[in-house]
């Protein structure tokens, strides 16, 4: 193993009895094992973030509380091509206090322990309203999402995210204290099939499409900085999906990085130097584990997806860049994997909330 972090191997309640981290719920596991049995307000954050890709086109849609509001999100992209411009549009809806929202103590749409359908935004949304569901069906979890267009036109998204049978996935607690806390389960490399109309075109997600989940319930600091990478597809004859994390669980003794090669998960405790021009995000990225030759990778970027948001009680400075990985990385068996061009994205998130 590469990971001097304890390996959950049975469920545990993220908190005990006064709301606090229980102990026993340190660690990581590779299956959700966790219930987040979080109470009441106090920093306490819930979402579920799920992005499909294509090499073409992305959607991602996001349900979240963050106690004092609920922010529900469509965003998608249409890539640069043949001299075509990139096309790009969100919808969110925010919801006080999050009327209505009410996310499971474990993963939303899934058929694990403590799951649970969820379904926000009214069935036929106007101007920027949202709907977005969430659903198990056998074999995975049904996304569908309806919005319209900042020109007018109905947007319908109907997509599954495969869970193939024994496909590995990463779930770690950060503990930045008893009191302030995250579960973050990340599922990345799913297989995905279905389409995205926008107005009267079809776009499919066909067999080289994927899907990667961000689930995430804790407490947070009021402010936080954190670096976010991940990526999926094929490469060197091999099912990849990339997880990186940094910044947000430096001093915590954990990580959020794993490596998923053909479904079998490799945990790293070891930390990733990132190296990018926070001047120029478009420029490229390097990711490279500090102690060893696990991960060495260049993000090279074609699109920043950007969201600046000033606010009393939210501010939000994101760069979310999307682009393509090349390098090579080790799994824990000592295979090496080289990537190549693999479809994913890199983010510099800067939030006080």
């Amino acid at each position: 193993m590469t990971t001097h972090e304890p390996e959950i191997t049975a469920a545990v309640d993220l908190c005990g009895p006064d709301g606090r981290l229980n102990p026993a719920a340190a660690g990581w596991s590779r299956t959700p094992l966790h219930r987040a049995n979080l109470r009441g307000w106090g920093r306490t954050k819930r979402w579920e973030y799920w992005c499909v890709t294509s090499p073409t086109h992305l959607v991602s849609v996001t349900v979240s509380d963050i106690d004092f509001l609920s922010l529900n999100t469509v965003y998608v992209l249409e890539y640069a091509r043949e001299g075509r411009p990139a096309v790009e549009f969100e919808r969110t809806a925010l919801v006080p206090f999050g009327r209505g929202v009410e996310l499971p103590e474990g993963i939303a749409g899934s058929g694990g322990p403590h799951g649970g359908d969820v379904t926000v935004g009214p069935e036929k949304p106007i101007r920027g309203q949202v709907r977005v569901s969430l659903a198990h069906e056998p074999g995975g979890t049904r996304l569908r999402a309806r919005a319209v267009s900042p020109d007018g036109l109905p947007v319908e998204l109907d997509v599954l995210a495969a869970l193939p049978e024994g496909h590995e996935t990463l779930s770690v607690v950060v503990p930045w204290s008893e009191k302030r806390f995250q579960f973050t389960s990340k599922h990345t490399a799913l297989p995905a099939s279905g389409s995205l109309r926008i107005g009267d075109r079809t776009l499919p997600f066909a067999d080289d499409a994927w899907a990667t989940l961000d689930h995430g319930r804790g407490r947070w600091p009021r402010a936080i900085t954190w670096n976010w990478g991940a990526a999926s597809g094929t490469t060197d004859g091999h099912t990849v999906g990339l997880q990186f994390g940094g910044k947000w669980t430096d001093g915590t003794g954990a990580t959020e990085n794993a490596l998923c090669v053909d479904g079998r998960l490799s945990k790293i405790g070891d930390q990733i130097d990132w190296h990018y021009d926070p001047a120029d995000f478009m420029r490229p990225w390097t990711l490279r584990t500090q102690n060893s030759d696990q991960v060495d990778l260049t993000f090279t970027p074609f699109h920043d997806r950007r969201t600046r948001t000033e606010a009393v009680l939210l501010a939000n400075r994101t760069d979310q860049c999307f682009g393509h990985y090349s390098g090579r990385i080790r799994t824990d068996a000592g295979d090496v994997v080289h990537i190549d061009r693999l479809l994913g994205w890199a983010e510099e998130v800067r939030m006080r909330w």
